[in-house]
């Protein structure tokens, strides 16, 4: 029980991205926890973090299920350590302004893509373990993961100015779907 501890910060991460927000995943993580606790007789295998990580989505899945949590959630918003040697100004406002572009990237990516995402690249698990935690076949995470990478690069490669003109060109073809649908009807 005593190694559930240690996998803490993972379970928390994990819980972070998928909730978008920290006092969620927060109540995330402690459920999961809850859950573990109860059911760690029927753990038998040798590495708990893939087993607990599982617990975690299965819980943020079941809790944006009952709490009906839209997709659109509170931006994560990681800081910036300084290292040793403490860089520039100019540096640390590139490296900020990076970070937040790739966290904005990863936030904005559908769920699916998401979790295998951070499961991979953040918290280090093999296909196998991600496919143990998500319960989907090892050739859909890799399909994922190369997809949600696909996502990512061509987000990144935006300017913002691309990156909102075509945020609107989609709200808008949106707004033109729903107005067809009800004005045929």
């Amino acid at each position: 029980m005593e190694e559930l501890l240690l996998h803490l910060n993972a379970a928390y991460n994990l819980a972070r991205w998928l909730t978008r927000n920290a006092t969620d995943a927060e109540d995330v993580v402690q459920e999961a926890y809850l859950r573990a606790l109860k059911h760690f007789r029927s753990f038998h295998g040798s590495d708990s973090r893939p087993w607990l990580l599982a617990i975690v989505r299965n819980t943020f899945y079941t809790w944006r299920q009952r709490n009906h949590a839209s997709e659109q959630g509170i931006p994560f918003d990681e800081e910036i350590h300084s290292s040793e040697d403490h860089p520039n100004p100019e540096v640390l406002l590139l490296q900020k302004a990076n970070t937040q572009l790739v966290t904005q990237a990863i936030d904005e990516l559908p769920a699916e893509f998401r979790e295998v995402i951070v499961l991979r690249e953040l918290e280090g698990l093999s296909y196998k373990q991600i496919a143990d935690v998500t319960q989907i076949p090892v050739g859909t995470v890799m399909s994922r993961l190369a997809r949600g990478r696909k996502r990512l690069e061509q987000s990144l490669s935006q300017s913002p100015e691309q990156r909102e003109r075509l945020k609107l060109e989609v709200e808008g073809k949106e707004s033109e779907d729903c107005f067809q649908h009800y004005s045929a009807g």
